[in-house]
């Protein structure tokens, strides 16, 4: 099923094996990694759920590894379970904006702006445009929300030690939430504003404790838990939804 591992000419890189597996009628890329260091078989689902990695012993045989896939097919398939909001961000679905689940109604209106709004108790985002426009403005929604609450708590962390982010910009990454460079400058995924407001207050104050403790020793997450007293709490939300939030499909 899957061809030997291979040390890379002149190197003793061992090269990676990229296949598809399926899963519940799915087909997902599947990267196979050799680890020296590894003493038994880990599989992940990357971020969104969209691929799958697989990281093995050193010279372990093909036989094992395919017993290993299908022994967790059933493994695979409650978890991908979780990313199946790609479907819902249509008339009558829901998205998460700061953690509340807001029902999606199109206006009808070829113009007007996206807004949440409470009817009747319910939490709904109305939003005009076309239809094949609606994922779009949903996330420059989320985007301008992300945006004005993430530079509002930057500049409140900031002022309280002393400290002053030289700018702040939003990206769409995958293998992280946020990021300070050795400038001040601060990166953070947009789509925290579907986070719960505590997640993105500790967020806002992970960033900018980098910019006066550039690690993550001890110091580091004093500073950051003086920020945001609920950083575990906020922590351990972010990575039990995390992903699920990385799977939402807003092409």
């Amino acid at each position: 099923m899957f061809p030997s591992l291979k040390r890379r000419r002149g190197s003793g890189t061992l090269l990676d094996v990229r296949r598809d597996i399926e899963v519940a009628g799915k087909v997902l890329p599947l990267t196979i990694r050799q680890n020296a260091r590894a003493t038994r078989m880990t599989l992940r689902i990357e971020p969104g759920g969209r691929a799958l990695k697989l990281t093995i012993p050193t010279g372990l045989p093909d036989r094992e590894v395919n017993a290993f896939l299908t022994r967790h097919q059933g493994w695979l398939m409650t978890k991908l379970a979780r990313f199946s909001g790609e479907s819902e961000l249509e008339h009558g679905g829901t998205i998460l904006i700061r953690g509340v689940a807001h029902r999606i109604e199109r206006t009808g209106r070829l113009r007007g702006l996206t807004e949440a709004v409470v009817v009747d108790d319910e939490a709904v985002l109305r939003v005009g445009g076309a239809e094949e426009h609606l994922r779009r403005r949903i996330a420059d929604y989320l985007k301008r929300e992300a945006r004005g609450e993430l530079e509002r708590l930057v500049g409140v962390y900031a002022g309280r030690i002393g400290r002053r982010a030289r700018s702040l910009s939003l990206k769409d990454t995958r293998s992280r939430w946020g990021s300070c460079s050795a400038e001040g400058d601060l990166s953070f995924s947009w789509r925290i504003a579907m986070a719960p407001p505590k997640v993105i207050a500790y967020l806002a104050a992970h960033e900018v404790a980098h910019l006066q403790e550039m690690n993550h020793g001890p110091d580091f997450w004093a500073l950051c838990e003086r920020l945001c007293p609920d950083t575990k709490n906020a922590k351990h939300w972010l990575k039990r939804n995390g992903t699920m939030l990385h799977a939402i499909d807003f092409g």
